[in-house]
């Protein structure tokens, strides 16, 4: 629902060593969200703080506000690797053995009254488990004749949203998550994005609070639908993932990759109007999957179609109008990390697309 007293811009407030994952607006009841990775930080539209989520020991992601329920949807990963590792490190947590595990984390916001709220004590968040992502996350695959670890390349999971489904005149929602893709330069079969797509209607009651030193292994065997999406290869795979209802496309925000056979954009527009397509996936030994297709939104190279612009992978939502609100963050001091949370207007009537900032 598109609100006109939206701010040009909110500001976080300063939460500590991780960065901005993430962000929502309730424009209903006019609150903000944010993710900084081992926080959930709620707002009002005028950047005064009404409360937050602590003690979460995984890397909480980008996040969702779904107006059917009026909750909000995070990724949430656990890793005994080196990210998950750093987390701890910079929590203060020392946990030997550390479980591989990846979930959606759903929060109660109305509950959010107070900072320095607990995760598993305050009754603020329930968790779904995802085995499909530890499944491949843990699993081998053959790639050009030789075994390699983590399918499809995951690291994990991070760009999420909810929105229609493609190609489909149904106004039906379904919640959309994303793999982290590692960058590793020399496979081939890491140049796509891998979107799971679940029917979330029923999340909130399957979910169940999350002990994280004995994690629950409560959720769905298996996605919806598994789609990819053709970019080229990018550094830790969809950050921010938004569906925008004004255009009926969902944008891909990303960090850039590193293999010079690409552009290497930021941004790509997936077309949400177009139903995926059963193809041989490029790169792969042996492998077939729904295919999503790309907007024109800029030049294209060797495949992946995108433009430059440096904002919206630690954050963006779509307000309807065709405007954004997109983190841009702030970095004057490392041990106190803050965003702004800035109003543009996207211009699609040309190539390529721009976004617009509002206000200047």
């Amino acid at each position: 629902m598109y609100n006109e007293k939206i701010p040009n811009n909110i500001y976080s407030g300063k939460w500590g060593k991780c960065h901005c994952q993430g962000a929502c607006i309730d424009t209903k009841r006019e609150y903000a969200y944010f993710s900084f990775t081992t926080k959930f930080v709620k707002t009002d539209l005028q950047g005064n703080i009404i409360g937050s989520v602590e003690n979460i020991i995984g890397h909480l992601g980008c996040m969702d506000f779904c107006d059917a329920d009026g909750k909000v949807y995070c990724s949430l990963e656990y890793k005994n690797d080196e990210i998950g590792r750093g987390i701890l490190a910079n929590e203060g947590v020392s946990v030997e053995n550390l479980e591989d595990a990846f979930y959606i984390a759903i929060f109660d916001v109305d509950k959010i009254d107070r900072i320095g709220m607990d995760a598993e004590k305050d009754g603020i968040m329930r968790a779904v488990y995802l085995k499909k992502v530890v499944d491949d996350y843990k699993g081998e695959t053959v790639n050009n004749g030789k075994t390699v670890s983590h399918i499809h390349g995951c690291s994990g999971i991070d760009g999420l949203t909810i929105g229609k489904d493609f190609g489909s005149d149904d106004d039906k929602y379904y919640l959309s998550v994303c793999y982290g893709v590692y960058s590793d330069n020399e496979r081939t079969d890491n140049d796509y994005q891998v979107i799971l797509q679940y029917d979330h209607e029923n999340f909130w009651e399957i979910a169940k609070p999350l002990n994280q030193m004995a994690m629950h292994r409560i959720g769905p065997k298996e996605p919806r639908n598994t789609h990819f999406f053709f970019t080229g290869n990018t550094s830790y795979g969809i950050q921010n993932l938004e569906y925008d209802e004004y255009t009926g496309d969902y944008f891909v925000f990303v960090y850039r990759g590193k293999k010079e056979i690409y552009p290497n954009y930021d941004l790509f527009v997936i077309d949400g109007c177009k139903k995926a397509k059963e193809e041989k996936l490029l790169g792969y030994d042996n492998f077939t999957g729904k295919v999503l297709t790309a907007k024109d939104i800029g030049e294209e190279i060797n495949g992946s179609n995108g433009i430059y612009f440096p904002l919206g992978n630690m954050g963006a939502y779509s307000i309807g109008n065709g405007e954004f609100m997109l983190v841009d963050p702030i970095w004057d001091n490392p041990e106190e990390l803050s965003v702004n949370f800035v109003k543009y207007r996207l211009d699609n009537s040309k190539k390529p697309y721009e976004f617009k900032k509002i206000g200047d």
